[in-house]
């Protein structure tokens, strides 16, 4: 350990303005001085283990060397260049030829960003551009659900479908609808005699598509699992019926995998369980394992060509100034490499069905309503009465903070306590967030 912790680095912290600030979630932040593995370290000599993967993407655990050697190499090389057209470079190019079919087939074409917020504001840019080429300009709409998150860029935060993203950022730009989740836990939607939650959220999204107008809608935008919505896993039924409906109103689906994607739920991609594919797919987070920054999009081939045959007036006029970055994409491959190697999928599909096992022998608390999950992310529901099932986020929010206490790191989402670990987690370590949280309640109760 090192003696920075002489130096008061919570007020010097207040030089900088975090992500979603609010001075009282800040008071005692945690400094974290370093990583291994599943463990963080901070300056007053806390060992944490992290539940939470960073946010959802250190899939291959800190300090991992050949990550680290990976972006040292390229940047020695060339850290950066413009991808703009006219210009390229090669991690760009060989990650992207990676990449082609690697999640659903017919996805061969890649787009690629700085992160998640960036990939779906460049996934809801191109279904609009795609159907003004297609001489549809009135279809401009998207379609969420409510509890869904999809980004902070003023598009995919009125797409996301937490009303406490949208308040101080008003008025809202047009063109963004919300529907129910479907949430076995808590449907909030109407039903019909006879349905399942799966059709009865499926309805809604069709019921949504005729009240606006199928010829006003661009695209429907959903996470497989929903993540800062409460850990949402669907209904089996529900993802097939939405991908028929989206079809018969020649609606654009567009898979936000940013959370679940490259391995996390015991698939590459999430839709695979369901044997659904999109027409576009937005990545991020766990493409570098959050050694560097990188997200993006992949498009159907048919989507290309509508773009490969457009006048020289209507390019497609997006892009960021690090788009294809050299160094993010030269890590982006060497994780996909790790991944392959060591078989995240099967790890994370093995892993999680013990942390939902594990979390599950906590439902004999009286205020646990509800454990769920799929491959290594899981949710615990806090409620105060298991009958009326009602939420209790500041019983979450107690928990959460004796859990840090006993060095677990988890994530209060209202009501609900998520768990991503990175993939490389150990056995003998999913038994440790079991056995901590399980003491953090034992504490409260």
């Amino acid at each position: 350990m090192s003696n920075q912790n002489d130096v008061n680095w919570v007020e010097k912290d207040r030089r900088q303005l975090h992500p979603v600030y609010h001075p009282k979630s800040h008071m005692d932040p945690l400094v974290i001085e370093r990583g291994e593995g599943v463990w963080l370290y901070t300056t007053d000599g806390q060992k944490i283990l992290d539940g939470m993967a960073g946010l959802w993407n250190v899939n291959a655990g800190y300090g991992n060397e050949e990550l680290a050697r990976a972006a040292y190499d390229q940047m020695k090389v060339l850290a950066f260049t413009s991808n703009f057209a006219g210009m390229t470079n090669l991690p760009s190019i060989k990650l992207a030829d990676k990449l082609a079919g690697f999640a659903y087939e017919g996805l061969n074409t890649t787009f690629f960003a700085s992160g998640g917020s960036e990939a779906n504001d460049s996934a809801f840019k191109t279904a609009r551009y795609y159907w003004k080429r297609k001489g549809k300009p009135g279809k401009y709409k998207v379609i969420a659900r409510k509890g869904a998150y999809h980004g902070v860029t003023l598009s995919t935060t009125f797409a996301t479908g937490l009303e406490k993203y949208h308040t101080m950022f008003g008025p809202a730009p047009d063109g963004f609808v919300h529907i129910p989740a479907p949430n076995p836990y808590r449907f909030d939607g109407g039903m019909k005699e006879g349905e399942t939650i799966g059709q009865a959220a499926a309805r809604a999204l069709e019921e949504a598509i005729l009240h606006e107008g199928a010829d006003t809608v661009a695209a429907f935008i959903a996470e497989p699992v929903m993540g800062v919505g409460g850990v949402i896993v669907p209904p089996a039924d529900y993802f097939p019926l939405v991908r028929a409906i989206c079809d018969k109103h020649e609606i654009l689906f567009i898979a936000d995998e940013v959370i679940t994607g490259f391995g996390r739920t015991g698939e590459w991609f999430a839709l695979k369980h369901w044997g659904v594919k999109p027409d576009i797919l937005s990545f991020a987070k766990a493409i570098t394992s959050g050694y560097a920054q990188l997200g993006g999009i992949q498009i159907t081939d048919e989507i290309r060509e509508t773009m490969e045959t457009a006048a020289d007036s209507e390019a497609w006029m997006h892009g960021y100034t690090y788009s294809g970055h050299a160094m993010a994409c030269a890590v982006g491959l060497k994780n996909l490499e790790i991944m392959e190697k060591e078989n995240y999928p099967a790890r994370a599909k093995e892993l999680g069905q013990r942390l939902l096992d594990g979390l599950t022998t906590l439902m004999e608390f009286p205020f646990v309503g509800d454990v769920r999950g799929l491959g290594l992310v899981c949710g615990v529901e806090i409620v105060s009465n298991k009958d009326s099932k009602l939420a209790d986020p500041m019983l979450a929010a107690r928990i959460f903070k004796a859990a840090q206490s006993r060095g677990l790191r988890t994530r209060p989402l209202g009501n609900v306590l998520a768990f991503a670990p990175p993939i490389a987690i150990n056995e003998e370590e999913v038994d440790e967030i079991v056995k901590r949280l399980g003491a953090a309640m034992d504490s409260v109760a």
